[in-house]
């Protein structure tokens, strides 16, 4: 069966964030005190959005604080620091356009809360390239957890067998797997520090123009 929708994730896999993500959650932090942690650290704990990074990271202090009352601070250092240090990975809007021209459906899947994913994707230009956009506040559930990805097919109307995520850490390769779709992944996100392969994905590309051939090959197929 050709593809028909393809739903990526966004932190790691179209956008390095890693960096801008640390400093907020660094700023974050020094508002109530605590030393500032270094960058390797912090990417680890990015995936699971902004919430568990920040309750991981006052877990790991030792802080007594209120994770909510952190995480907003986070929240708004994010706002600042969006697109300040990171940058889409090469290739990114031109493959994400050819997919568009070429009638695939596209979708952005992330478990960062759905507020920050629009900004950030606002910040690169990235809006118009995506149908739909899921945080992972959209839904009852986020990733791994499968009716996130069924809700996408189900949303754009289009049969499980039709469709592949891409990602770049376990959760997305345990996402796609649990909710029947093709599960892609790239090699240079942040996937806590682990390579990809170790999650077992279907395939994985060298780059985004390399996922963007291989869908339009499946659909010429």
């Amino acid at each position: 069966m050709a593809l028909e929708l393809v739903s990526f994730d966004l932190d790691g896999t179209l956008v390095d964030t890693a960096g801008e993500i640390a400093e907020a959650a660094n700023r974050a932090i020094a508002d109530f005190g605590l030393p500032r942690q270094p960058v390797d650290e912090l990417t680890r704990l990015i995936g699971h959005g902004a919430h568990a990074l920040m309750r991981q990271l006052l877990a790991r202090l030792g802080a007594a604080l209120d994770a909510d009352i952190v995480l907003a601070a986070f929240e708004r250092h994010y706002l600042d620091t969006t697109g300040t240090l990171g940058q889409p990975y090469p290739g990114c809007a031109p493959a994400l356009q050819r997919l568009r021209e070429a009638g695939v459906r596209l979708a952005c899947v992330t478990n960062k809360e759905t507020r920050l994913a629009a900004a950030l994707l606002r910040h690169h230009g990235l809006t118009s390239a995506f149908e739909l956009l899921i945080g992972g506040d959209s839904l009852p559930q986020r990733k791994p957890h499968p009716s996130v990805l069924r809700h996408v097919a189900q949303a754009l109307g289009v049969p499980l067998a039709a469709m592949a995520h891409v990602g770049d850490s376990a959760i997305d390769v345990q996402a796609a797997r649990q909710a029947g779709v093709a599960a892609w992944a790239v090699p240079w996100g942040y996937n806590g520090g682990r390579p990809i392969e170790e999650a077992g994905p279907d395939l994985v590309f060298a780059s985004l123009p390399a996922v963007a051939d291989h869908v339009l090959a499946t659909r010429r197929a």
